[in-house]
């Protein structure tokens, strides 16, 4: 297996402050890694309800998680913020993939980097549909 080389601040398009917290170390005084998944997750939401393109009580559409990935490079810990660089990796009919860069603050090189794959479904019937223009337009910005 190639290892991925780690993709500099330049390679994303969208970053977000996370602080971390107590519980986010591990017995081994690191960040667990179940930790950076939430960070994926946080940060796309984020993104998506700050563009205004996401209700997450009543909107339509959803996107549901089909795919994450994650590389490590090097330790983060509490406390300190880290940031979290978002781009569009792949942008489908009814699918985005992000691609996800983990920063100590002020970092020019990522701890993490990875994938994010959200499938958006009509909320009712849970079943793919094409993205609306406008959430095309925002996403197809961040590529």
């Amino acid at each position: 297996m190639t290892r991925p080389i780690p993709c500099g601040r330049d390679a994303y398009r969208h970053f977000t402050t996370i602080t971390t917290r107590w519980s986010d170390n591990d017995a081994y005084g690191h960040v667990n890694n179940t930790i950076y998944y939430a960070w994926f997750d946080s940060a796309v939401n984020a993104l998506l309800v700050g563009a205004g393109l996401l209700d997450i009580v009543a909107g339509d559409p959803i996107g549901l998680v089909v795919e994450t990935g994650c590389t490590y490079f090097a330790p983060l810990s509490f406390p300190g913020d880290v940031e979290v660089g978002i781009a569009v990796a792949r942008l489908g009919g009814s699918s985005v993939t992000y691609r996800i860069g983990i920063f100590a603050a002020g970092s020019a090189e990522p701890a993490a980097q990875g994938h994010f794959t959200h499938v958006y479904v009509a909320r009712a019937s849970r079943r793919p549909v094409p993205l609306p223009d406008q959430w095309r337009a925002t996403l197809a910005a961040l590529s």
